[in-house]
């Protein structure tokens, strides 16, 4: 059954996920269908460096907060702080903690070490700074993009002052509040003060665009990419606190949109900076709609991927990861009738598969799709195989 799978499958390396590409993609995406496992996370490390090395990709990006990953990338890139802050404060959901994160910080930093900046490697958070709980304070990318502008073109070409921001946002707690996920009249998102900073947030990234030809003699392209990361931050921060006040029946639909739009808005303007590797739940990645169940309500969605795929063509490549256990969350041997019971039956390892030598096997042997017994793993739907670039097999998890 998995004898042609066999003679495609090869040993993990970047040498191996290019010859299944047409050509080298601006955006190369690693899915995973389970997060904080480290197996995972040092396979990811390794075909960083691979691909950093052989095929030229100088930037990672990692489903984290667009905004602390400033924090990480500094630290990287010109050493400010140490490793240590720069875990702590350079990435949100807790990966700071997990030690392949903190190695691919500590190898960054050695690599970049000496280099001039355009041959230094970078780092991104590309996730808004959502949290599961709740979403941050629209007030740092607002008033950071408020600065960059008033200390660069005339004040009166500044839509308000800094002190009416901060007037209209209040205390960052208004905005914060972890009630405000589960109910919508917690929330602040529909204010007036929230209508009226949303307004200003146009207006500010408008005033930004329309400066570019000053500022392209007068500021730096680092400072130019952060300024207009801030003004994309704040839109969506303000879409995302709008949509925890709506009380229809598609509040978490727009809310779970939102957020993989905003991923994918940074993801395409960190392409425009050069070739990029992309770490992130495949459900972010994939091309088809991403699914989930939500208090026992059926959410479907666009990911981030399949918005980023409709700009870029073959300049973006989704190479989804499939595993066969994870013993110690009761993810036991796959049955045999299952795309991962397919691929268990190569040999020990992590294979490189080829996904059109897989579809050929699913096509003429019976299949279904593998029920998780853990909620924090989601299975390979044999349906999505015929969309993917490649896949990555990892038998075991331990």
């Amino acid at each position: 059954m998995a004898t042609d799978i066999k003679d495609t499958a090869r040993a993990v390396d970047a040498a191996a996920v290019m010859r299944l590409l047409p050509a080298r993609p601006r955006l190369l995406a690693l899915g995973e269908p389970t997060h904080g496992e480290e197996t995972l996370l040092d396979l990811r490390n390794e075909l960083f460096r691979q691909l950093v090395e052989q095929e030229g990709y100088r930037t990672i990006a990692i489903e984290s907060d667009c905004l602390k990953g400033v924090v990480a990338d500094d630290h990287i890139t010109s050493g400010t702080g140490t490793l240590d802050e720069a875990m702590e404060h350079g990435f949100s959901h807790g990966w700071g903690a997990f030690p392949a994160n903190r190695e691919l910080v500590r190898w960054m930093r050695a690599y970049n070490d000496g280099r001039p900046a355009p041959e230094q490697i970078r780092f991104a958070g590309f996730d808004g700074p959502l949290e599961i709980t709740d979403a941050a304070s629209p007030r740092q990318a607002l008033t950071a993009l408020h600065h960059f502008l008033s200390t660069r073109v005339d004040e009166d070409l500044l839509p308000c002052t800094a002190e009416t921001l901060d007037r209209l946002l209040g205390t960052d707690d208004r905005w914060t509040d972890p009630a405000a996920m589960m109910d919508p009249a917690r929330s602040v998102g529909q204010s007036a003060e929230a209508a009226r900073l949303r307004l200003l947030a146009d207006d500010l990234v408008a005033l930004l665009d329309q400066q570019m030809p000053h500022l392209l003699t007068t500021t730096s392209q680092e400072d130019r990419y952060r300024a207009h990361l801030y003004g994309r931050t704040a839109l969506g921060l303000l879409r995302y606190h709008q949509a925890m006040a709506d009380t229809s029946p598609a509040r978490m639909t727009r809310l779970v949109s939102v957020r993989d739009q905003m991923m994918a808005h940074n993801l395409l303007a960190l392409a425009a900076r050069g070739p990029v590797f992309v770490h992130a739940h495949n459900s972010h990645l994939q091309r088809g709609k991403s699914t989930m169940r939500m208090g026992g309500t059926p959410l479907q969605w666009w990911s981030a991927g399949a918005l980023v795929s409709t700009r870029l063509g073959e300049d973006y490549a989704f190479v989804a990861t499939a595993l066969g256990t994870i013993r110690h969350r009761g993810v036991d041997t796959p049955p045999p009738d299952t795309v991962e019971g397919i691929l268990y039956a190569l040999p020990d390892g992590h294979h490189v598969v080829d996904p059109r030598s897989l579809a050929a096997t699913l096509t003429t042997t019976p299949h279904a799709l593998r029920e998780s017994p853990w909620f924090g793993y989601a299975p390979l739907n044999p349906a999505d195989v015929a969309t993917i670039d490649g896949l990555v097999f990892v038998k075991d998890v331990s």
